[in-house]
C-alpha cells in the first residue's frame, strides 16, 4: 500500500509540474502568440487563453492534489485535442519537423489513471473529503 501511495502521488506532482510548465511557458511566449498558433491551425484563438490557464492552474492543484480527478479529467480532454488538431496527422512519433503524439498520448494516460485511481492519500484532497482513503 505505500508503494501504492508513493507511485500515485510522484505521477500526480510530475504531471502537475509538467502541465504547469507547459502552461508558464505559453504565458512567456505571449498568449497573443499563441492564441495567433492556434488559429492558424485552425483552432479557435481564445482556446490558448482557456489552455494556459487550465495548464497552469490545473497544473498547480495537481501538485497540492487539490481536485485530482476534476483536473486529470480536463487534462484528458486538452491532450486528446491537441492529439487530434495537431499531432495525430504526423504520426506516434512525429517526422523530422514535428514531435510526435508519443508525449501527448502518455500525458493522457497519466491523466487517465489519475482520474479512475485519484490523487493519494498523500494529497489536500484527502484532507478536504475527510475519507479514510482518496484512492
Amino acid at each position: 500500500m505505500i508503494k501504492h501511495t508513493w507511485v500515485q502521488t510522484l505521477l500526480r506532482v510530475v504531471l502537475g509540474v509538467i502541465f504547469m510548465a507547459h502552461g508558464i511557458s505559453k504565458f512567456q511566449m505571449g498568449l497573443v502568440n499563441v492564441e495567433g498558433w492556434f488559429s492558424s491551425i485552425g483552432v479557435p484563438g481564445f482556446m490558448a487563453y482557456v489552455a494556459a490557464i487550465i495548464e497552469l492552474v490545473g497544473g498547480a492543484m495537481l501538485i497540492l492534489g487539490v481536485f485530482t480527478r476534476v483536473v486529470s479529467a480536463l487534462f484528458v480532454v486538452l491532450m486528446l485535442g491537441a492529439i487530434v488538431t495537431v499531432k495525430l496527422s504526423v504520426g506516434l512519433l512525429g517526422n523530422n519537423e514535428t514531435a510526435g503524439y508519443e508525449l501527448d498520448l502518455a500525458l493522457m494516460m497519466i491523466s487517465v489513471y489519475l482520474l479512475a485511481e485519484g490523487p493519494g492519500s498523500l494529497s489536500v484532497d484527502r484532507f478536504i473529503f475527510k475519507k479514510r482513503s482518496v484512492q
